[in-house]
Order: C-alpha cells, then sequence, then structure tokens
C-alpha cells in the first residue's frame, strides 16, 4: 500500500514506546521546525494591522474631537444621567425632569433598540432636528410667516443652563424651515439663560419680543429685543437693547420668582400693558406695568388677579374670547361679548389652567366668574402631558392659536441615547364654548387635515359588554381618527344612583369596570394586546343622581418598559342633552393627542411602546362596561408625514439611532452644526471606519490563533 503523504513540516513518524523502554532511551530534544518565508510576512502583516488598527481608533476619536472644536461642540453626552437630579428648580424654574414616583425611583432601565427610538420621532409635530426642547416662545404671524421660538439647549438632550431660542418658520404649521438661533446666552442678563418671553405687534407692523434673562447671580429680570432688519420676513437677526435689563423684580419679590413677560395689550391711555408672573410665599400672583415705549415701566397697585395655595405662576397668558362669534380676538380687544381669559403654568404640578372672568381697565385687576373654578384651581387646558403652552392671535385667519409644550415621562438616558427630547402639540384653535358657556373649545388647526389620506369608515359597529374589536387600518402609528359612541338610553336610566364616582388618576384604568364603562378605543396596541393605551369613556351616577361622563387616557398598559410614565389620566367632560359621546384622536408614533365632545376636555399621551411599532401598531375598539352594549361609528385616515418631519426622521434619528447604538461612541459630544448632512456624513464615516478596523482585528486575531 503506497505511504500517505508527510506531514506539513515532513516530521517522520515516530511510534510510542513502552514505560520500560522510554527509560532506555536516550532524551532526544525535539527538531526545530524552520518557518517559511510567508510566516515571516503573515505575523509581520498582522502586527502592521494590529498598529493600524490603534493608530486608526486614534485618529477617528481625534477627529470628532476636532470636529467638537471646529463646529462649537456641546457639551460630552453622559449616559448615566442622575434620574432624580432636580433640572431647573435650583436655576430658578421648574423642574425638567420627569418625576418619579418615590416607589419606581430604582427602576431598572429598558434595554431599549435603535428601531424603538426611532419610532418614538413624530411625523407632523414640530420638534427639532435634535437636543432638548421646551417651552414655546414669541409665537406670530408676519409677513406671510409663521413663527415659532422656543426654549433650546444646543448642547445636548438634557434640559441645561445655557437655554437659547431656537427659531423656526412655515406657511401652514406643517412644513418648517429650522432658522439659526435666534438669542444666545451672550450678556451678564441672561448669561444663565434666555427664558421664556412673547412677541408683540405694534399697530405700525414692527415686533418687539420681552423675554426673561437669567443673570450672572441668577437673578430673573426682564429684556427687551427687536429685530436687525424688519424687512426680513424670516426675521433671522435680533438686537438686544443695549440698555437691558428693563425689569428687575420688585420690592418683596424673589429674585427666582420673576419670569415670562406677556404679549402686552393696548389701554385706552395708548399704553402699553403687561402681565409677570410671580408669587408671594404660596400665593401665585400675576404683576402689572404699564409702559410708553417697552424700555420703561410703571408697576401698577395691586395685582392683575392672584389665588391662595396655587404657588409660583409661570408662564401667564392673559387674552380676550368673544361670547357670541366664531373669530379670535386681538389682545388689546375690548368690547362688548367679551370674557377675559386668565391661564396660569403651576411651577408645583406643572399644569396648565385657565379660567374665564372680567377685567376692569382701570385698575387693572382680574375678576373670575366662578370663583370656584380660578385660575390654578379649576379648569385646565389638557389633562395629560401638556405645558408652559401660550397662545397668539393669528390676523391671517383670525383665529387664536394655542401651542403647548409636551415633554418626555421616560428617562433621561433614554433621551441621550435617541439624542432629542420634547415635541411641541398640534398648534390648537380656541374659542369660547356658546353650548355650555363655561368651557373653551380647543380643536387642531384646520391645516392638520391636508395630511389626512387613505379614508376608511366603520360604521355602527356593534361591541358588547366585555369584547374588543380589531379596525382593519394597516399601521395605526400615523393616524386621525374621529368616534362616536351611542349607549343605551334605558341602561343609563336604571343606573345605580348611588354608583361610586368613578375617577381617572384613582382608578386601575381600563381595567376597572362598571355598568356603563370603560369603552373606547385601544391606541399603538399590538397584536397580543400585550401594549396599548385606552382612550375611553366611563359613566356613572353619584349621589343624588347626577350623570358623570369621565374621559381618560390610560397609559398603565402602553409599554412593557418599567422607566417610562405609566399614569393614567383624564377629567370629566361636559355632555349636554341629546348629544352622542365624541372623541378626535391624532395618532404620530409616540404622541397621542385626545379631544372630547369637539374639544370641551383634551389630553395629551407621551407613550413609549416597545411591541406596538411600525408596521406592529394595531387599533381597536373596545367595551370593558359589564352592562350594556355599545354602538361606535369611526373614520379613520391614515396621516402622511409632513416635509419638515420627513427630512428631520430621514436625516437625523435613524443615522443618530445607528450611531448611538456603538459603545465606542456613547460618550462622544453632540454636534451643534447648522449643516445636518455635513454632521451625519462625518459621524457615519467615522463608525464605519472604526467598525471595519475593528472586524479587520477581530478576524487577523483569530487568524493567528489558529496557525
Amino acid at each position: 500500500m503506497e505511504e500517505p503523504p508527510s506531514t506539513r513540516f515532513d516530521l517522520p513518524y515516530t511510534r510510542l514506546l513502552d514505560e520500560e523502554a522510554a527509560h532506555e532511551q536516550p532524551f532526544v530534544p525535539p527538531p526545530v521546525l524552520e518557518q517559511r518565508p510567508r510566516q515571516h510576512f503573515l505575523k509581520f502583516f498582522i502586527v502592521l494591522l494590529t498598529a493600524f488598527f490603534c493608530v486608526g481608533l486614534i485618529f477617528a476619536f481625534s477627529k470628532v474631537v476636532e470636529f467638537r472644536g471646529s463646529l462649537s461642540l456641546g457639551k460630552p453626552r453622559d449616559d448615566n444621567v442622575d434620574e432624580v437630579l432636580p433640572r431647573g428648580v435650583a436655576e430658578g424654574v421648574s423642574l425638567k425632569t420627569f418625576r418619579w414616583p418615590v416607589w419606581e425611583m430604582k427602576l431598572p432601565s429598558f434595554p431599549w433598540s435603535p428601531k424603538m427610538l426611532s419610532f418614538e420621532r413624530t411625523s407632523f409635530h414640530f420638534q427639532p432636528k435634535k437636543n432638548w426642547m421646551n417651552d414655546p416662545n414669541g409665537p406670530l404671524f408676519y409677513k406671510g410667516w409663521y413663527h415659532l421660538f422656543y426654549q433650546y439647549n444646543p448642547d445636548g438632550a438634557v434640559w441645561g443652563n445655557k437655554i437659547v431660542w431656537g427659531h423656526a418658520v412655515s406657511k401652514d404649521f406643517l412644513k418648517w424651515h429650522h432658522l439659526p438661533v435666534a438669542m444666545y446666552t451672550d450678556k451678564w442678563y441672561d448669561v444663565n439663560g434666555v427664558w421664556t418671553g412673547s412677541a408683540t405687534t405694534l399697530p405700525n407692523g414692527d415686533v418687539i419680543m420681552l423675554y426673561t434673562g437669567s443673570t450672572n447671580e441668577s437673578v430673573q429680570v426682564q429684556n427687551l429685543a427687536y429685530p436687525a432688519d424688519p424687512s426680513d420676513p424670516l426675521l433671522v437677526d435680533w438686537v438686544k437693547y443695549p440698555n437691558n435689563p428693563v425689569l428687575f423684580p420688585p420690592p418683596g419679590i424673589g429674585y427666582k420668582d420673576f419670569r415670562d413677560p406677556t404679549t402686552a395689550w393696548l389701554t385706552s391711555e395708548g399704553k402699553w400693558r403687561i402681565t409677570i408672573g410671580s408669587k408671594h410665599n404660596k400665593t401665585g400672583i400675576s404683576l402689572v406695568y404699564d409702559t410708553v415705549d417697552f424700555k420703561n415701566y410703571k408697576l401698577l397697585k395691586g395685582v392683575l388677579h392672584e389665588v391662595k395655595g396655587t404657588g409660583m405662576w409661570e408662564c401667564v397668558d392673559f387674552f380676550p374670547v368673544s361670547v357670541d362669534g366664531t373669530d379670535g380676538l386681538d389682545t388689546s380687544y375690548m368690547a362688548k361679548g367679551v370674557k377675559h381669559v386668565v391661564k396660569v403654568s403651576l411651577d408645583d404640578d406643572r399644569c396648565d389652567y385657565y379660567s374665564f372672568g372680567t377685567y376692569e381697565p382701570r385698575t387693572a385687576t382680574w375678576t373670575p366668574d366662578n370663583p370656584n373654578v380660578d385660575a390654578g384651581i379649576g379648569l385646565r387646558y389638557d389633562y395629560g402631558i401638556f405645558y408652559a403652552s401660550k397662545t397668539f392671535y393669528d390676523p391671517n385667519k383670525k383665529r387664536r392659536v394655542l401651542w403647548g409644550w409636551i415633554k418626555e415621562t421616560d428617562s433621561e438616558n433614554s433621551d441621550v441615547k435617541k439624542g432629542w427630547a420634547s415635541v411641541q402639540a398640534v398648534p390648537r384653535t380656541i374659542l369660547f364654548d356658546k353650548k355650555t358657556g363655561n368651557n373653551l373649545i380647543q380643536w387642531p388647526v384646520e391645516e392638520v387635515e391636508e395630511l389626512r389620506s387613505n379614508k376608511k369608515v366603520f360604521d355602527k359597529v356593534e361591541i358588547k359588554a366585555g369584547s374588543v374589536v380589531p379596525l382593519e387600518v394597516g399601521s395605526a402609528a400615523q393616524l386621525d381618527i374621529k368616534a362616536e359612541f351611542e349607549v343605551d338610553q334605558k341602561v343609563i336610566e336604571s343606573l345605580n344612583k348611588q354608583q361610586v364616582v368613578y375617577n381617572c388618576s384613582g382608578s386601575r384604568g381600563a381595567a376597572d369596570r362598571g355598568v356603563l364603562g370603560p369603552f373606547g378605543l385601544l391606541i399603538l396596541a399590538d397584536n397580543d394586546l400585550i401594549e396599548h393605551t385606552p382612550v375611553y369613556f366611563y359613566i356613572s351616577k353619584g349621589p343624588g343622581g347626577n350623570l358623570h361622563t369621565l374621559f381618560c387616557a390610560d397609559h398603565s398598559r402602553s409599554s412593557v418598559a418599567g422607566d417610562v410614565d405609566k399614569g393614567i389620566y383624564g377629567s370629566t367632560v361636559p355632555v349636554l342633552h341629546g348629544e352622542k359621546l365624541t372623541v378626535r384622536i391624532l395618532v404620530d408614533h409616540s404622541i397621542v393627542e385626545s379631544f372630547a365632545q369637539g374639544g370641551r376636555t383634551c389630553i395629551t399621551s407621551r407613550v413609549y411602546p416597545t411591541k406596538a411599532i411600525g408596521e406592529n401598531a394595531k387599533l381597536y375598539l373596545f367595551n370593558n362596561a359589564t352592562g350594556s352594549k355599545i354602538s361606535a361609528s369611526v373614520e379613520v385616515h391614515q396621516m402622511t408625514t409632513s416635509t419638515s418631519a420627513a427630512n428631520t426622521r430621514t436625516r437625523t434619528t435613524h443615522i443618530m439611532m445607528y450611531v448611538n447604538s456603538f459603545p465606542i461612541l456613547q460618550r462622544t459630544p453632540y454636534i451643534e452644526n447648522k449643516e445636518l448632512i455635513l454632521e451625519s456624513v462625518v459621524i457615519v464615516l467615522v463608525t464605519v471606519f472604526v467598525n471595519v478596523c475593528r472586524l479587520a482585528f477581530i478576524s487577523l486575531l483569530l487568524l493567528w490563533i489558529l496557525t
């Protein structure tokens, strides 16, 4: 038989010796194997590539640091953000982190994937391309453009002590053009923050801006700014008045309790009047000033209004509404048939309250129509996640438009990973509710309907007690929903008059069953209903037989993640005799805005699904009542993505989610650069280079081991 070929190094075959023979044989060292030239080359090549890999890592990181210096990069990221750090409180503003209940503070961080975080980015709500945003500031209509300024942190996705004014413009509230920062923290009187303010349009068309600045000693002062070029319809450049500040805290007012001037209104004497929020101990107050030139001011005696026990008043708003008309009114409008609204944002609970009343110009005071629903203790704009709101009069369409801030209710670590935080609610029109006589009607601006497509109608769908009915609409991630519910009147009349009155926040949400509730829609639900956000009505009778209709949103089942808000929100909604129960719901990824009974009661939901995302997001009707079937008629439109949102989602969110998934870049700085494309290209190229080097190193290391 032919002998097998020799081994790789031509070693002779040697049989094993037995133990005795082994002792008899002298020790012979193994032969020295001579390495071939290609082995020397291979080892040299591996060493060279290893050195190249190390140099590549240093080069990649140095390029990011160099990019940081050349483009004024912000502060480094911190993935270990302290979740209970009271951001904003020490600086003299409201808490800027979500306040977790004590028993939830130790919850572990959920392992969010880039896909989950990317889904949270909205498609038709306003938000900057990246980083932190909070209060809307100085909204106005000027030379054909809607302007929105907003509190913005250019250094990262959390609130900071160098807040500036971001700026964007739009023709239709849908397609936004992001402009350079309008005002920086570049003066001693606002070095610690260019905070909230308001715009006033003068009779000649000029615009002035009053805003709160936090000085180098953290004193809250009021400052004046105006456009550098009034002929510019985009109002890109702004000039700060050389003799700022124009107002300091008056005697008796804390130096951190004097902020957020309103839009000015014109008095019969030809003077301009503003009001500024503050407090005396625990009494919320609104100070009043008169001015002729916005440079010199006189503090009037007394206050516009005060309410004991409400604490610091932020972002005060004051405007007229017509009790019998259908148009909005300019802030200076004074005539019969008008009520004045005082709105306050309470620092203590971070909710926006409003009340109707009578304004007396001679004494500069306002008296509520009903003290039981006074400002800070009665009606709210929104019973969900909605704060620091601001209205403005739109002369283009003769309407008053409301902006409001939707904050994050997840962990700051998640916000840092996705690279942004917070959105603005869809702008809403505001009108007096002539049917009830004691409510505002809020409704999405009509422009939103331009995004509707693919209408589907479900007429008189019967929902039996304890059942869930799927609505086949495709992906339920971007929807405009209108629903109408009919309840058997006989069942309502048969309700036990002593039935305990239901309370949204004090209940078990949609799982708390009664004779006539809860019933409504399951928003952002996955196929197995593990995740879903119920938006629903609940009808009950209290002592005396009074009928109560509750409108609620249950976040407790909105996500399997443990480090997000799981609250239950809502309130009563007025329902007049003969009215059907109606709701309109705007779904935009992680934002759900719900308007009951034409907008009498509103709830904004901030949710973070992990399963019910993209094509896996579904829509259902449900009836968890025990005593009656419900009939529902539903009209559903898919919503297209606004142009500006589409660009932002493509260029920022997907790229940054991918980049942030790599640990090596988790601690690199945020890049504040006007040229977003350049930023994205540089970061992606660096990421690709680093990971190619990483793959090459691992492959060659394995080759070294095997050979």
